[in-house]
């Protein structure tokens, strides 16, 4: 019996990982990949580190952990595998089971033929349908090549002006490197929103709020018309529907697109995300034809619609499943949460499962919960602010999602969401979850749990709450309330809302000036974090008070000026 021929379109981090694990699982396959690129098996996620110069070697982002370069002398030696690379799959026979192919150097034609066919075609760069593109100065970062090209130009000049256009998760990685080459970094955003596909329009705007302080310059609800240049075809500005915004360099990251020409071309079916659609086996509509990573559609697991969620993390877990099946496996790949983590100017942002929004939009009536506190001990050096957002299902008490941001580690936390989302976990669960406790590391009681026992104690009525955006439309409208500040005297002078409304209480003494706060009005609680709040309000409620809320995230989730 002849050896099982296995090929893979694809060789950037899907097929490789699909060719890996096929091999471990078949010595005898004959796997051959096929890469349009001359590039390999590359880190695209550590580009922006390359660029700031955190890593300082291009070759790093082909390196294996021990040093030897992943090209194609290491797949063939160590995977027995064999790559074509500048080879381009111009053509699938699904009657005859081949692959026509071209190498784009030597113009050579031939084809491929196939027991199993694996399709990991990835995503390409959205280019927006604007003039000056073509202007020098103007880059995108999807690939190593153009990494290459922004460092070339960034170690040729220093400093001067750049405009990211896209505020997702490459914008801001990219504004951040540049930043750190003391670069000044505009972003320029369609929609209201940074990290429109990830955070939900509260969070993004606290975060927003955090980052102009760090120096990134946010141009929101802003449409780019063109891009404007020099008698010598340098970029000297991006022009908005709202005026135009210098420029010495610009980078295009409006997000990518599921690359299913081939795919298409050859009949198999296109999902309703415009992404290939697979099964749970990640077969597509040819049960001898696979496809994964960011060129596939896939499901997800909260809410069971079909979603594109282009992520390296599952490009690799599609990689495991696809290298089983492809040799006579049966592993399922069941779908994602769209966790995505990310770090930028100094803040660790990440998100899983809905956010408050997306389950409201798919019909869940849910209860949310923000909570602003220390990702380790209060006293411990090395301690760091998190702003927690978890989202539930009201009634179930099921956990749809979590967002976070802050300095401190909130990637620790969102993991742990993931996982209580995974195996199906309810809030009462997520708080009695038994994390591990030092202060290096967390709190007694961690942020996780905290945000948990916010939705817990709403949900038996023990607290009722206001989210920033609320009070400020509350006092922008001129309601008749009192906002009760119960942080110390001297938290108070140093930042508090200027506003006629705000009296000071301090929380120590709430007990003995309690018939100093006025019984026939609203009463707003803050404080720094909205812990303190929270016991003030427990106090006022004991003591008779009625209309009583406490403001969530407390004053460090204050976005709007003071």
């Amino acid at each position: 019996m002849s050896a099982k021929k296995i090929v893979i379109i694809g060789g950037v981090a899907a097929g490789p990982k699909a060719a890996a694990r096929a091999r471990r699982l078949d010595p005898d396959a004959e796997i051959t990949i096929i890469e349009r690129g001359r590039l390999i098996s590359y880190a695209g996620c550590g580009m922006p580190y390359y660029l700031s110069g955190e890593v300082h070697k291009f070759d790093s982002l082909f390196e294996t952990t021990y040093g030897v370069i992943r090209n194609e002398e290491y797949f063939w030696r160590e995977k027995g595998c064999r790559v074509l690379t500048r080879t381009e799959a111009q053509k699938i026979d699904r009657d005859k089971k081949e692959v026509h192919v071209e190498n784009l150097e030597s113009g050579e034609k031939y084809v491929i033929p196939y027991d199993k066919l694996v399709l990991a075609t990835g995503a390409e760069p959205f280019a927006p349908p604007i003039e000056g593109l073509n202007l020098k100065g103007v880059y995108k970062l999807n690939h190593p090549d153009d990494a290459q090209k922004i460092k070339e130009r960034l170690d040729a000049e220093e400093g001067g002006e750049a405009v990211i256009i896209g505020a997702g998760l490459i914008g801001l990685e990219t504004a951040d490197a540049l930043m750190k080459l003391h670069m000044f970094c505009s972003v320029v955003e369609l929609q209201n929103q940074i990290l429109p596909g990830m955070l939900d329009e509260d969070m993004a705007e606290i975060l927003a709020k955090k980052l102009t302080d760090q120096g990134i310059e946010f141009y929101l609800g802003h449409k780019v018309l063109k891009l404007e240049g020099d008698e010598d075809g340098n970029v000297t500005a991006v022009v908005t529907d709202k005026g135009p915004i210098d420029a010495e360099l610009v980078v295009v990251a409006v997000g990518v697109r599921p690359n299913v020409k081939l795919a298409r071309e050859a009949g198999l079916a296109i999902g309703e995300t415009g992404a290939i659609a697979v099964n749970e086996y990640l077969q597509t509509s040819d049960p001898d034809i696979y496809a994964l990573g960011d060129c596939v559609e896939t499901t997800h697991l909260v809410s069971g619609k079909k979603v594109y969620i282009p992520m390296a993390t599952t490009a690799n877990r599609q990689g495991r499943v696809v290298g089983d099946n492809v040799t006579g496996g049966n592993t399922v790949f069941r779908g994602v949460l769209g966790t995505s983590v990310l770090h930028t100017a100094g803040f660790n942002i990440g998100r899983t499962g809905l956010g408050e929004k997306q389950a409201r939009d798919l019909g869940y009536k849910v209860v949310t919960a923000l909570y602003h506190g220390f990702d380790r001990t209060h006293y411990h050096p090395d301690h760091g602010m998190v702003l927690m957002k978890l989202i539930t299902e009201e009634g179930t008490g099921r956990v749809l999602g979590a967002q976070a941001l802050g300095q401190g580690d909130t990637v620790k936390r969102i993991d742990v969401v993931a996982t209580a989302i995974t195996l199906g976990a309810t809030v009462n669960q997520l708080a009695e979850v038994d994390l591990g406790y030092a202060p290096p590391f967390s709190t007694p009681i961690d942020v996780t749990a905290h945000a948990a026992n916010i939705v817990r104690n709403k949900v038996a009525g023990l607290a009722e709450t206001i989210t920033p955006r609320e009070l400020k439309e509350k006092m922008d409208r001129g309601d008749d309330m009192v906002i009760l500040d119960v942080r110390t005297e001297p938290q108070f002078n140093m930042r508090r809302l200027k506003d006629d409304r705000v009296q000071l209480v301090v929380l120590g003494d709430l007990r003995e000036r309690i018939n100093d706060v006025p019984r026939d009005k609203e009463i707003v609680v803050i404080c720094a974090m909205g812990t303190r709040s929270y016991e003030a309000l427990r106090i006022l409620k004991g003591a008779g008070f009625k209309n009583v809320k406490y403001m969530e995230g407390g004053l460090q989730a204050w976005p709007y000026e003071l």
